[in-house]
């Protein structure tokens, strides 16, 4: 079985210009980078271009996090969605641009609604999923989900393979190993669902909040998660996704993982 590879996310430069984090990415011990589309580096056709080139001049292969300040796919607003899916659309079609190969997006977050109407935000979830894949294929792009936190509608291992017992459409999972610690289920979700698995976000905490912290510098316990995702046969992307430690963290996973 081939090894993961192991891949960066440039959240941990999110409080610099644009310019600035693409000055990083040459500088990375990895050709596997994933994009934040949200607030300084947000895409559009000029900053496309100039990581296009970034790519082509480094051999540089790019997955993006769709934006998710202010987004939210399970609103009851027709106006508010609208204007929630135009700029999911925008991300894709961009994304497309970069030649990736992997779009990935966060679930709904609950509102009042589940108060009255809980099944209705879950129905949303699933019915904006799908159009997400609908218009990811139509750009011959993959998309994944990724396990967030509360008051996400989809959190729980529980959640997920009830998600997947009822969409179709090969919507993927990222396996975010911070938020799936925070309930104590990273090992959950590698043992419940590898069929589903196809990226993963790795970054730690002690179980209390999201902190992004270095591998190892949590409590999460990486060796079991390195046995796991050996079981599942996942030769995919594992993406750091902590803002320190960030080439300690990249040679740690490496070690565990080969």
């Amino acid at each position: 079985m081939t090894a993961p590879k192991i891949g960066l996310s440039m959240l941990y430069t999110f409080g610099e210009a644009f310019e600035k984090m693409v000055e990083e990415i040459p500088k990375m011990h990895t050709r596997y980078i994933e994009l934040i589309d949200d607030g300084p580096h947000a895409l559009d056709k000029q900053r496309v271009a100039a990581l296009r080139g970034v790519s082509e001049s480094y051999d540089v292969e790019f997955s993006v996090h769709a934006p998710f300040t202010g987004i939210n796919i399970v609103l009851q607003d027709k106006t508010l969605l609208s204007a929630t899916l135009k700029r999911l659309k925008e991300s894709i079609i961009n994304s497309a641009a970069l030649s990736c190969k992997l779009w990935v997006f966060h679930p709904g977050t609950k509102t009042v609604h589940s108060m009255f109407d809980p099944d209705a935000e879950w129905v949303k979830n699933l019915e904006n999923a799908r159009l997400l894949w609908k218009l990811a294929g139509e750009h011959s792009m993959r998309v994944a989900i990724e396990n967030i936190m509360e008051p996400c509608v989809l959190r729980s291992v529980g959640e997920f393979q009830r998600f997947y017992e009822e969409v179709s459409e090969d919507v993927g999972l990222v396996l975010d190993t911070g938020h799936a610690n925070l309930s104590g289920e990273v090992d959950s979700f590698l043992r419940e669902l590898p069929d589903k698995l196809v990226h993963v976000h790795a970054q730690d905490n002690f179980g209390e909040r999201d902190q992004h912290l270095g591998i190892g510098y949590g409590n999460i316990n990486w060796e079991n998660f390195a046995s796991l995702l050996k079981k599942a046969s996942f030769d995919g992307i594992v993406i750091v996704e902590s803002v320190e430690h960030i080439d300690e963290s990249m040679q740690k996973l490496r070690h565990l993982l080969q």
